[in-house]
């Protein structure tokens, strides 16, 4: 007998659809299907790219449990779940009573873009990560030294149209952010400003000149994502007409 598919209470299409995107916008260096699955492998840089993502809902865990341990183990890195509506309630559970904790609640938040745009002198857009940019990026976002290579391999692997931006003042770079878009929409990522600056507004300037950008590039709306915690990034957001649509977390062994 087939096991049945749980029934849906969120909007299948929507959730979907900004899954694939935030897949194709920070892409795992290796990926493996597994039964509605997707495994993907970064040399252990970020958990994004380094986690089981559902693609579809499906029933029936304890056989795609089994194949991810198998899989992550082989490859000597821990088995990590990123569990969005599309994972089902089910896997959660087990992952639970698997011994597997639950971290990094974040959401899911949309927005239409704004019929008028303001131009942002001080943020300089680039095509592709120059060497400045790249170095002052993961510099901005702490990323070690060990993980310097692996994320900047990851940066090279987008293959949509991105913008990687940089807010300066007074000549000094005090912003970083990077944006991609696909099929009509825009995606905003690590968008990160330096503590001296912070509560002056550049997070908002440099937000406005991405999704600028992204209407250049045919885009109707933007998506990112947030952690649950963040109250500061949450309230820019939402001030920039940002609404949430759904909510993902991370389940590890503990």
């Amino acid at each position: 007998m087939t096991t049945p598919v749980p029934t849906l209470n969120f909007d299948l299409d929507l959730v979907t659809s900004l899954e694939e995107r935030a897949f194709n916008a920070w892409p795992a260096q290796k990926s493996a299907l597994c039964g509605g699955w997707l495994l993907r492998l970064s040399e252990g840089y970020t958990k994004r790219a380094n986690s089981a993502n559902a693609l579809r809902p499906t029933a029936a865990f304890a056989e795609t449990l089994r194949i991810a341990e198998d899989f992550y183990a082989r490859h000597g890195l821990p088995t990590i779940f990123r569990l969005s509506p599309l994972a089902g309630a089910e896997a959660d559970q087990m992952l639970d009573h698997a011994g597997y904790r639950k971290i990094d609640r974040s959401l899911v938040m949309t927005a239409a873009l704004p019929q008028q745009t303001q131009s942002t002198p001080d943020v300089e857009i680039l095509a592709a990560p120059n060497h400045a940019w790249s170095v002052g990026f993961a510099e901005a976002n702490r990323v070690p030294e060990s993980a310097r290579a692996a994320h900047d391999r990851m940066l090279a692997a987008i293959t949509m149209p991105a913008a990687f931006a940089t807010l300066s003042e007074n000549g000094a770079p005090i912003a970083y952010g990077l944006a991609v878009a696909e099929n009509g929409a825009v995606g905003l990522f690590d968008i990160v400003v330096a503590p001296a600056a912070r509560r002056r507004g550049a997070a908002a300037r440099l937000v406005s000149a991405l999704l600028t950008w992204g209407k250049t590039q045919g885009a109707s709306s933007a998506y990112l994502q947030a952690q649950a915690d963040n109250q500061a990034a949450l309230g820019l957001y939402r001030k920039l007409g940002f609404e949430q649509q759904y909510e993902y977390h991370y389940r590890v062994r503990a």
